[in-house]
C-alpha cells in the first residue's frame, strides 16, 4: 500500500493515510512494525481500525554507531530498490497520484522480473 504526501506531514499522520486505505483489504494482517515515531496514540488507533498489533522496533539506548535493527532492514531495503528507478531518484511529480503510480509500476516491474526464469 502507497500514500504519499506532503513531507510536512507527521509520520505518525501519515501512517494513518496509509492504513486507512489499508483497513478493509488485508483481513489477514495481524502485526505491523514500526520505528520510534509511530510510537503513541497511533497504537490504539490501528487495534481500532483493523484489530492489527503495531510493534515498534526501538534502538537500544547503549548502541553506538550503524547497528542493523531487526524488520527496520526490510524498509531501508525497499527505499533502496525504489531509488533505483529513475523516476523516483528525485521529486519529479507534481500529483501525489503520479508518484503513487510510479512507485507501484517500480514494484511490479520488480516482481516481474523476479518470476521471470533464469537463462539457461
Amino acid at each position: 500500500m502507497v500514500a504519499v504526501h506532503a513531507a510536512g506531514v507527521q509520520d505518525r499522520d501519515g501512517a494513518r493515510l496509509v492504513l486507512a486505505k489499508m483497513a478493509e483489504l488485508f483481513p489477514r494482517l495481524k502485526l505491523i512494525w514500526a520505528d520510534g515515531g509511530y510510537a503513541g496514540k497511533l497504537i490504539e488507533w490501528v487495534k481500532e481500525l483493523g484489530g492489527w498489533r503495531l510493534e515498534i522496533v526501538k534502538r537500544s539506548d547503549d548502541m553506538k554507531g550503524f547497528v542493523v535493527l531487526p524488520k527496520r532492514w526490510i524498509v531501508e531495503r525497499t527505499f533502496a530498490w525504489l531509488g533505483r528507478c529513475r523516476r523516483l531518484s528525485k521529486d519529479y511529480e507534481e500529483q501525489t497520484a503520479s508518484s503513487e503510480a510510479h512507485i507501484h509500476l517500480a514494484m511490479i516491474s520488480l516482481m516481474l522480473r523476479r518470476l521471470e526464469p533464469k537463462a539457461a
